[in-house]
């Protein structure tokens, strides 16, 4: 009975220490002119839909990033420009995104990243593209929805901020 209690007790430690909130950097990300974007078609899904659920994917990834970052600081984008992996071609009946090495992921976008008394660590106007991002041979999002994009981000995003990071 004791042995059951322990085991029990131990297992609740355990989930709440898990749950704990991670420290991690705040995220603030902007979306200025998305309908001027170069490529964020969706095929054959509802094109608001489509746009909302990639925004989303990428706000997460970007408060994803900032997890390794000073919990005090705050990580603040302007997305500016989006060009998706592949294009949008008419595949038989249906839109499908086809993806071929000419068609690669591109992103324009600025950023500051501020401490907690708003003053700025650093800043800069960014133009992402991943010419070879078929070559890599990363698994990391492997199956998932924007990997292409997830990688070039994940690269810049370890090469920008290697000081800051905390290790």
């Amino acid at each position: 009975m004791m042995n059951k209690f322990m085991t029990g007790l131990l297992s609740l430690v355990v989930v709440l220490i898990s749950a704990a909130p991670t420290q991690a950097a705040q995220v603030e990300v902007k979306w200025t002119n998305p309908d001027k974007y170069s490529d964020i078609d969706a095929g054959q899904e509802h094109r608001q839909h489509f746009k909302d659920r990639t925004f989303k994917a990428f706000e997460e990834h970007f408060a994803k990033m900032a997890e390794a970052l000073p919990e005090q600081q705050k990580l603040v984008f302007d997305i500016t420009n989006l060009d998706l992996a592949g294009d949008v071609n008419f595949g038989g009946m249906k839109r499908i995104r086809i993806i071929k090495d000419i068609f690669f992921p591109r992103m324009e976008f600025s950023y500051q990243l501020l401490n907690a008394d708003n003053t700025v660590v650093k800043s800069a106007e960014v133009s992402l593209k991943d010419m070879g991002f078929l070559m890599n041979n990363s698994f990391r999002y492997r199956n998932k929805s924007l990997s292409y994009e997830k990688d070039m981000l994940d690269d810049w995003f370890r090469n920008t901020f290697e000081n800051e990071i905390i290790k």
